[in-house]
């Protein structure tokens, strides 16, 4: 039978004991994907080795306190970002291992690869300027800043950024859904890589000016514009979640999508580095933010929305089809796949005993990746191991079930 509702709270949208239409032909434990094994080490021991090797960099001519301060200040925009980033992420969880990959992705090896690009940029053109006049070569100079601030920073770090997403895309195609993922990913990373890219410029800032110097600088990065990378590498994971709900069109299809959104990341990245190089009075900088940037990150904040409820809408329609075959009730769709019934089944939960509370955590997040997976099927980018995820996921949600009414 349902479970009694604490006193004073609300009863959860959750029916009797449903039973399926085909027996549960799969053990209802977890699996983890080999693969999201695989990509946790690696991640862990390369990305963590980039990191360190980044600030080891910074400590060379930061110093050691001045390296701890300015890491200090770059967490504060990082975790306003992945805030943010665990709001759009809340109705299908991306595995953390994943998003742990993508953090240090961003912070390191996308750092160490855009490092190592400039560094190399650099000593050619050191060795080609080596032959040219001196007038010859200041002038050089002034045109090279512009070209690497415009073009080469933009495709450098947006390349080293998108080629984090696409590792993502393809050891974790059965979890990769669409372009809520696509952002989710590109967001870690790109708050990864801003956050290395923030204790640089915090530490120049503050040895060329001063406190003065440190103060403007975290005024203009940390709190004006925080979320310019992740506006920039999101076009790129949006053009990856695009492709992952796409079979139609060919791999060709599928390749100019995602090079589409790679370059208009570049774009975007080109266009923010120009007003940042070009515009050296503050009002100016000010109102090409207000004029261009301003606009552009509520454009974002509305599409993050309407793709929210997008995924919500593929959940109720999804979990409707299995609900008519005889694997939920009604009322289990509405708790499972609807924010306000996802809200009263917690709030319900959080009265119970422990393995309750989780097991109604795991039952709605186990129902959501269900309906997914049956998207996936209806896209035609299902495999066979999709539909062993769907066997296993139908075992687990009856598990979770059992355990939630008791």
């Amino acid at each position: 039978m349902t479970p009694e509702p604490a006193p004073g709270s609300a009863a959860p949208l959750l029916g009797g004991p449903v039973t399926p239409v085909a027996p549960v032909w799969t053990a209802p434990v977890r699996r983890t994907p080999g693969g999201l094994i695989a990509l946790t080490i690696i991640g862990l021991v390369f990305g963590s080795l980039a990191l360190l090797l980044v600030l080891v960099y910074l400590s060379t001519f930061l110093g050691p306190s001045a390296l701890v301060l300015c890491l200090l200040l770059a967490l504060v925009p990082l975790t306003g970002i992945l805030l943010v980033v665990r709001w759009i992420d809340r109705w299908e969880p991306e595995p953390r291992p994943a998003l742990w990959f993508a953090f240090l992705w961003g912070a390191g090896i996308s750092v160490v690869t855009a490092l190592v690009f400039d560094l190399g940029v650099q000593l050619a053109l050191a060795a080609a300027g080596s032959s040219r006049a001196g007038s010859e070569a200041g002038g050089a100079g002034s045109g090279t800043d512009a070209f690497a601030a415009v073009l080469q920073a933009p495709l450098v770090e947006e390349g080293a950024k998108g080629v984090g997403i696409l590792v993502l895309f393809l050891v974790l195609r059965r979890t990769f859904d669409g372009p809520v993922d696509g952002i989710v990913y590109a967001a870690t990373i790109a708050a990864g890589f801003a956050f290395s890219e923030n204790i640089q410029y915090f530490g120049v800032a503050m040895l060329e000016s001063g406190a003065d110097g440190l103060g403007f600088t975290f005024l203009v990065r940390g709190v004006f514009s925080p979320f310019a990378h992740v506006t920039f590498t999101a076009c790129t994971g949006i053009a990856f979640g695009i492709v992952s709900r796409r079979r139609a069109g060919g791999a060709l299809g599928r390749v100019l999508i995602v090079l589409a959104g790679f370059a208009l990341a570049v774009a975007l990245h080109g266009l923010w580095n120009g007003a940042a190089y070009l515009l050296t009075n503050d009002s100016a900088l000010l109102f090409y933010y207000l004029l261009v940037q301003l606009p552009l990150f509520i454009g974002y904040i509305v599409a993050v929305v309407l793709l929210r409820r997008q995924e919500e809408k593929i959940t109720v329609a999804r979990l409707g089809e299995y609900a008519v075959a005889g694997w939920f009730t009604s009322r289990e769709v509405s708790m499972l796949a609807t924010g306000p019934g996802r809200r009263q089944a917690r709030a319900w939960a959080a009265r119970q005993p422990r393995e309750r509370r989780l097991a109604m955590r795991l039952f709605i997040a186990d129902a959501t990746r269900l309906a997914f997976a049956r998207q996936r099927m209806l896209n035609g980018t299902a495999d066979r191991v999709a539909r062993a995820d769907e066997a296993e996921l139908l075992a687990l949600v009856q598990a979770h079930r059992a355990v939630v009414i008791g």
